[in-house]
């Protein structure tokens, strides 16, 4: 019988070594793991790039079997004050460390979630307690991190993954489970997850439970996407001033697939840079969906703003023709 675990965590990778996409980065943490010791350490990156897997693995390859005892992970984004900084995570860099180690290791996930005063504490803390523990911070922007812990940190930043490493994990794990992942929907599944191989791997998870064959229509089922193609086609039409055809694109997306607004945006935004028109005109349609987006984001009717989208193509379209 197989598992019924959430892939994410199942194929976490247990060694620095088996971590894609990240060789820089890993190459560098090694070389402190190996010589057995460990500063201070700051990961930023987008999401689902293999941070919070990176600290895992640190723990696990420095203290063996007793990584648990010696390691302590909190989410930043859910204990963000002041209070949790004196309290938890002071009481946990005080004591020694289990078995014969030198220090622990405490994992601040999202920590530029942290306020102002939790991070000031936080920079006091990390110079008291250096003796008996190492912090490692994951951010998704270091500039929200505060100079003075940056400055008491090595930085380490991860990358976006490329498709190829992606492609690969998914076709790893898709012999694993024994399923049948066409070629068209692992190239949705790359569309979809941007770059998070999180979201990519459980993206297949839950097209592998609506059907036994994975193809491109069952993953934007299954992640609330539009096609790409839906998309593009919806814009050229526009483009090509057959506005009332776009509009109706437009409300098969919005009421039958159910998409909210702003996804629609962004995706169109994705797609502008692949349409064959000037350069000039891709500028004017950039700057305008940015304008857009601000509206959505004030509290402005979706369908209003898309359709607004739509008739300012279908004027630049008017004007290329002439």
């Amino acid at each position: 019988m197989k598992e019924h675990r959430v892939w994410v965590e199942k194929y976490r990778p247990e060694k620095l070594s088996e971590i894609v996409g990240q060789n820089s980065v890993i190459d560098r943490l090694q070389k402190f793991v190996e010589n057995q010791s460990l500063p201070h350490l700051l990961f930023a990156g987008p999401p689902g790039n293999g941070k919070t897997t990176a600290a895992l693995c640190v723990a696990k390859e420095l203290f063996g079997e007793k990584w648990r005892q010696n390691f302590l992970e909190l989410n930043a984004s859910d204990e963000r004050g002041i209070d949790t900084v004196r309290t938890r995570v002071k009481d946990y860099a005080r004591t020694r460390p289990v078995g014969k180690f030198s220090y622990k290791i405490i994992y601040l996930d999202e920590s530029d979630a942290l306020t102002s005063e939790a991070q000031q504490a936080l920079r006091r803390t990390m110079e008291m307690y250096s003796d008996t523990c190492r912090f490692i911070l994951a951010c998704n922007y270091s500039s929200k991190i505060i100079e003075p812990i940056q400055s008491r940190c090595a930085v380490f930043r991860f990358k976006r993954l490329a498709e190829e490493d992606i492609g690969r994990v998914l076709k790893k794990i898709a012999r694993e489970e024994e399923i049948k992942l066409k070629d068209d929907g692992i190239e949705a599944i790359i569309y979809v997850s941007e770059g998070d191989l999180r979201r990519a791997i459980n993206i297949l998870q839950a097209s592998s439970a609506l059907e036994e064959e994975i193809s491109e229509d069952v993953v934007y089922q299954v992640s609330a996407t539009a096609s790409p193609g839906e998309v593009k086609d919806m814009i050229n039409l526009a483009l090509n001033n057959d506005f009332e055809e776009a509009r109706g694109k437009l409300m098969e997306l919005l009421v039958n697939q159910g998409l909210a607004g702003d996804d629609i945006l962004q995706q169109m935004h994705r797609e502008i840079f692949d349409l064959d028109i000037p350069d000039p005109v891709k500028v004017k349609l950039i700057d305008r969906l940015g304008e857009l987006d601000f509206r959505l984001v004030e509290g402005a009717n979706e369908r209003i703003q898309l359709e607004a989208a739509l008739a300012y193509l279908s004027r630049l379209g008017n004007r290329m023709s002439s």
